[in-house]
C-alpha cells in the first residue's frame, strides 16, 4: 500500500479548517449587515474552492437579498412623498407610503419615510415597527437605528434608544446626528457627563453643528456649570446667527449668572434677547446685564464721577458716553433696574436735568437719555424720591407748559420729558394737548395712549357677580391702585407644546394619565393680574382655551391690552372673586392659581372652590409663601404694622428711603429682591392687606384635605439642586424629603412654592 505525503495531507486538513472559519466568517458579516464584505469572502472562497454548493447557495442568497433591498420606488414617486413629509402634511406622507409599499414591499426608504410620519404624528410605536421592517430588509441600515432611537426616546423607552443609537454608530462610526441624539436621551436620562462626552463626539465630527452646542449648552445648565452653558450657546450662534431656540436657552442660563469680566459680544446677544421682546422678561435677566455693564470703563467712570459729586458739570459728557451703551437704554426703557448704584446715579441726573433744564442743549443724545430715564421711572411707578427743589421746581415747569399748551404752542421736548420722569403725562390735566413726535412718541404711548386704551377696555370685561366679601375688596382695592405688575415685555414659550409632551417636560408624576389624551385643554388662571400668567400659559399648551379672572378691573384691561398686543386670541378675561367661581358652572383639565390663594381671608377655602372646578384627573398648579424663607420679610412686615405707617406711596417711598440707609441685615437682605424696585412690587411684597405663609406640612394636610395628589414642583433650578442630595427616583414626589431639604436650605423658596397636584377620578 501506498503511503500518501505527509505534507499533503497536512494541507488539506488545513484548507478544511480555513474553509470552514471562511464560510462561518462570511454568513456573520452577511448578518450584521456588512454585505460588501460577506460578498467578497464568499467569491474568494468560491475561488479557491470552485465546486463548494454552500459557499454558492449563501453568495446567490445574498446577491438576491441585495436586489432587494435596493428595491425602492422610482425617484420621482418617492419625491412626492418626501414633499408631502416637508411640507407637514404627515398623514398623507403616511398614506401614500403605505399604499406604495404595496408595489414596493422591500423598499427601507419607504419604510423609513413612514417611520419620520408616524413619529410626526406621535405614533411612536407605529414608527418603530416601520423601522424594524426597513432594517429586517437592510441590517446595516444606520439611519434607521437612529431613527428608531428617536422614537424610542419620544416613547420614553431611554435605555432602547441608546442601545439603537449605539447600533447605528457600530454600522456608521462617524455619524454625528447619531451621537447628538444620543446625547439627548443621556442628558434625558440624567447622565450629563455622557450627554457631553456625546455631544463631543458629534462636534469631532461635524464642528458646525450648532444645534449640538445648543444641546450641550443644556446638559452643561442642567450640570450647573452655567458659564460653560454660555460658552456653548456663544459658539452655536457663531454657526447660527439666527438660532431662536439658543437666544430662549441663553435667557435662562443668564437669570442665575452676574459677571466679573467684560464682554461686549455677550452684551450684542442680549441686546437681541431684548430686540425680540417675548423671549424673556427683561427684569429677569437685568442683573446679568447690569453686571457686564458696570464692568465696562465707561460705566466704572460714571460711578467715579458720581461719588465724587461732579455729575452735574459732566452731565452732558456721562450722557454722551452712555448712549454708546444701547443695552442700559434698552433696560431703562423695559424694566425696572434692580441696581441702587444705578438708582442713586439716576435720581441725582433727573434732579440736575430739572433744576438746570435752561441751562442744558437739548441734544438728540440728551433727549434719547430722557426718554429711557421718562420710560424708567413710568415703569417703576416713580418709586425714586424727589427732594424739596425738585417739588418748587416741577410746579413752575409744569405752569410753563401749561401756559403754553393753552396758547396754542407746543412745548420742547425737554420739558415734557422732564416732567415724564417724575409723573405720568396722563395725570397732567393738559396731556390731551399733547402732540406726539418723533423725540417723545415712545414716551408718548407708554404714559397716554396706552392707559387710554386700557380705560377703553374695561367696559369690554365682564364681572361674574359683585364682589362682597371684605379681604376680597380690600385686595381689590390695592390692585386697583397698583395694578401688580406693570410690565412692558414678557418671556414666552417659542412654541405651543401639545398637552402630554407639556407634562412631560414639567417632569410630573401623574396618577391619572388620562388628562394626557386632552387634545384642547380648558385652563382657568385663577388670579391673573396684569396678564403676565395668563399669557404665559395660552403660549405654553397647545390648542389651549383659557379664562382669566382676577379682582381687579385695572389690572384685567392691562392684560387684555397686552394680549391684543400680541395677536393672542385664545384668553378670555373676567373680573371675579375666586369664592364665587362655582356660578360658571364649568370644569377645567387644568386650574393655575400662584400668588393668591395666600392673600385670601381662608386660603383652604378658595383652595376647595378651585378644586370643584377641576376636572376629575384634572391638573391644578398651585403658588403659595413659604413662612420659612420670609422670615425677614415677615419681619420687616412687623416693623411697618407697629410704626402704622400706612400704604400711600409717600409712606411706602419713606420707608424704603430708611431701609435702604439701613445697616440691618434683613434690611440689606431685601435690597436683593427684584421687587424692592417698583412701586406695585414694593406694596405687594412689604404692604399687602392681606398675606398667609405655609410650610410644606401644612401644603401637605391641605393636599390630603382636599384628596390632592402631589405631582412635583415647578422650579428647574430648585428641582436640580434637590436632586444632587436627593437621589431616588421617588424623591422629588416625596414632601416629607422636601421639608428636609427646606430645613436644610431655608431660602430656596424664597420666591414661593410653585407646585402641581392632580385630582383623581
Amino acid at each position: 500500500m501506498k503511503i500518501k505525503d505527509s505534507s499533503a495531507l497536512k494541507s488539506n486538513i488545513l484548507d478544511t479548517i480555513k474553509l470552514d472559519k471562511a464560510l462561518r466568517l462570511a454568513k456573520n458579516k452577511s448578518r450584521d449587515g456588512q454585505l460588501d464584505e460577506a460578498k467578497s469572502i464568499y467569491e474568494d472562497i468560491l475561488q479557491k474552492f470552485s465546486k463548494n454548493k454552500k459557499a454558492l447557495s449563501e453568495l446567490q442568497l445574498l446577491v438576491k437579498t441585495e436586489k432587494l433591498v435596493t428595491q425602492d420606488p422610482p425617484s420621482e414617486q418617492f419625491q412626492s412623498i418626501i414633499n408631502l413629509y416637508s411640507q407637514g402634511q404627515l398623514q398623507r406622507a403616511l398614506s401614500e407610503s403605505n399604499k406604495m409599499l404595496e408595489r414596493f414591499p422591500n423598499s427601507v426608504a419607504l419604510y423609513n419615510i413612514a417611520g419620520a410620519a408616524n413619529a410626526g404624528l406621535m405614533q411612536f410605536e407605529s414608527a418603530i415597527n416601520s423601522y424594524t421592517q426597513a432594517l429586517k430588509i437592510k441590517p446595516d441600515y444606520a439611519e434607521a437605528y437612529n431613527n428608531m432611537g428617536a422614537a424610542l426616546q419620544n416613547k420614553g423607552d431611554l435605555e432602547s434608544a441608546i442601545n439603537s443609537y449605539t447600533q447605528a454608530l457600530k454600522i456608521k462610526p462617524d455619524y454625528a446626528e447619531a451621537y447628538y441624539n444620543m446625547g439627548i436621551s443621556l442628558r434625558d436620562k440624567g447622565d450629563l457627563e455622557s450627554a457631553i462626552n456625546s455631544y463631543t463626539q458629534a462636534l469631532k465630527i461635524k464642528p458646525d453643528y450648532a444645534e449640538a452646542y445648543n444641546n450641550m449648552g443644556l446638559a452643561m445648565r442642567d450640570k450647573g456649570d452655567l458659564e460653560s452653558a454660555i460658552n456653548s450657546y456663544t459658539q452655536a450662534l457663531k454657526i447660527k446667527p439666527d438660532y431662536a431656540e439658543v437666544y430662549y436657552n441663553m435667557s435662562i442660563v443668564l437669570q442665575g449668572v452676574v459677571f466679573d469680566k467684560p464682554n461686549s459680544g455677550l452684551q450684542e446677544v442680549i441686546n437681541i434677547i431684548l430686540d425680540q421682546k417675548n423671549i424673556v422678561r427683561p427684569v429677569d435677566i437685568s442683573k446679568a446685564a447690569i453686571s457686564l455693564l458696570k464692568i465696562e470703563p465707561d460705566m466704572k467712570e460714571y460711578f467715579k464721577i458720581h461719588l465724587a459729586g461732579e455729575v452735574k458739570e459732566s452731565l452732558e459728557r456721562l450722557i454722551s458716553n452712555l448712549s454708546k451703551a444701547p443695552l442700559l437704554f434698552k433696560l431703562m426703557s423695559t424694566c425696572p433696574l434692580p441696581d441702587l448704584e444705578l438708582e442713586a446715579i439716576f435720581m441725582d441726573m433727573r434732579a440736575i436735568l430739572l433744576l438746570s433744564i435752561n441751562e442744558i442743549k437739548s441734544s438728540p443724545k440728551v433727549l434719547c437719555f430722557q426718554s429711557a430715564l421718562a420710560l424708567q421711572c413710568f415703569t417703576n411707578e416713580y418709586i425714586y424720591s424727589q427732594n424739596d427743589k425738585e417739588t418748587s421746581a416741577l410746579v413752575v415747569l409744569e405752569a410753563e407748559v401749561s401756559e403754553a399748551l393753552s396758547k396754542g404752542d407746543q412745548p420742547k421736548s425737554q420739558s415734557i420729558l422732564c416732567l415724564a420722569s417724575y409723573k405720568a403725562l396722563k395725570e397732567y390735566k393738559w396731556s390731551n394737548l399733547l402732540k406726539s413726535h418723533a423725540n417723545v412718541e415712545e414716551v408718548f404711548t407708554r404714559q397716554i395712549f396706552e392707559p387710554k386704551q386700557e380705560n377703553l377696555l374695561k367696559s369690554d370685561i365682564p364681572a361674574l357677580h359683585n364682589i362682597t366679601n371684605i379681604v376680597s375688596s380690600k385686595v381689590k382695592k390695592q390692585y386697583e391702585e397698583n395694578p401688580y405688575p406693570r410690565w412692558v415685555n414678557l418671556g414666552l414659550r417659542l412654541k405651543p407644546a401639545p398637552f402630554f409632551k407639556a407634562t412631560k417636560e414639567l417632569e410630573l408624576r401623574l396618577f391619572d394619565k388620562t388628562i394626557n389624551d386632552v387634545q384642547v385643554p380648558n385652563i382657568l388662571i385663577a388670579g391673573c393680574g396684569t396678564g403676565q400668567h395668563s399669557i404665559s400659559t395660552a403660549s405654553r399648551f397647545e390648542n389651549a382655551k383659557v379664562l382669566a379672572v382676577d379682582l381687579s378691573i385695572s389690572s384685567l384691561a392691562y392684560a387684555k391690552r397686552k394680549t391684543e398686543e400680541l395677536g393672542m386670541q385664545n384668553i378670555d378675561y373676567m373680573q371675579a372673586d375666586i369664592l364665587e367661581l362655582g356660578k360658571l358652572n364649568r370644569k377645567f383639565n387644568i386650574i393655575e392659581s400662584s400668588g393668591v390663594l395666600h392673600h385670601m381671608d381662608e386660603p383652604i377655602a378658595g383652595w376647595r372652590v378651585l378644586t370643584d372646578c377641576l376636572e376629575p384627573g384634572g391638573l391644578m398648579k398651585i403658588g403659595l409663601y413659604s413662612g420659612l424663607a420670609r422670615q425677614n420679610i415677615l419681619r420687616m412686615r412687623e416693623e411697618i404694622k407697629q410704626s402704622g405707617i400706612g400704604s400711600s406711596d409717600a409712606a411706602m417711598k419713606s420707608f424704603r428711603g430708611s431701609v435702604i440707609n439701613s445697616s440691618k441685615e434683613h434690611h440689606k437682605k431685601i435690597q436683593s429682591s427684584n421687587d424692592f424696585y417698583s412701586m406695585s412690587e414694593l406694596r405687594d411684597l412689604l404692604f399687602h392687606v392681606q398675606e398667609h405663609l405655609f410650610t410644606i406640612p401644612q401644603i401637605k394636610d391641605c393636599l390630603s384635605e382636599l384628596d390632592l395628589r402631589f405631582c412635583g414642583f415647578e422650579a428647574d433650578r430648585i428641582v436640580r439642586d434637590f436632586k444632587l442630595v436627593n437621589t431616588g427616583d421617588d424623591d422629588p414626589y416625596n414632601l416629607d424629603k422636601w421639608n428636609s431639604y427646606e430645613k436644610a436650605n431655608p431660602q430656596c423658596f424664597i420666591g414661593m412654592y410653585q407646585f402641581w397636584c392632580q385630582k383623581l377620578q
